[in-house]
């Protein structure tokens, strides 16, 4: 799969959990039921991904996990939050530079229609 088809899918299966439950769960539920819908599109999924910082080459466990890690490939963030700011964007951000990742998705279930809670980031 392209990345592009990887990242439709994951959005796909964003709108049908929101459409599904709608907005004002836990965070929680909707990783627990994206994970889920994930599977049921046959597409491999690693939920609260360790992420060490590196520092002066030593490896370090911080406690930074990325909620799904989709094919390897995508980082995916998860919110359930009146609004995304930029702290939001930074996280993702600086969660694809430490996993070497090029390509996320910041995905906000709190929201009425959820493609007004999509952002797609490439680096």
């Amino acid at each position: 799969m392209t990345d592009n088809e990887i990242t439709y899918e994951i959005i796909g299966a964003a709108i049908e959990v929101h459409r599904l439950l709608g907005p004002g769960l836990l965070e929680s539920a909707y990783e627990e039921c994206l994970v889920k819908e994930l599977a049921l599109r046959r597409l491999n999924v690693e939920r609260q991904k360790p992420v060490p910082v590196v520092y002066k080459d030593v490896k370090l466990e911080c406690g930074y996990r990325i909620d799904l890690l989709v094919e390897n490939r995508v980082v995916v963030e998860l919110k359930s939050i009146e609004s995304l700011a930029a702290i939001h964007e930074a996280i993702i951000l600086t969660y694809l530079r430490l996993s070497r990742r090029r390509l996320g998705l910041l995905i906000n279930f709190n929201v009425n229609v959820l493609k007004d809670g999509i952002k797609r980031y490439i680096i």
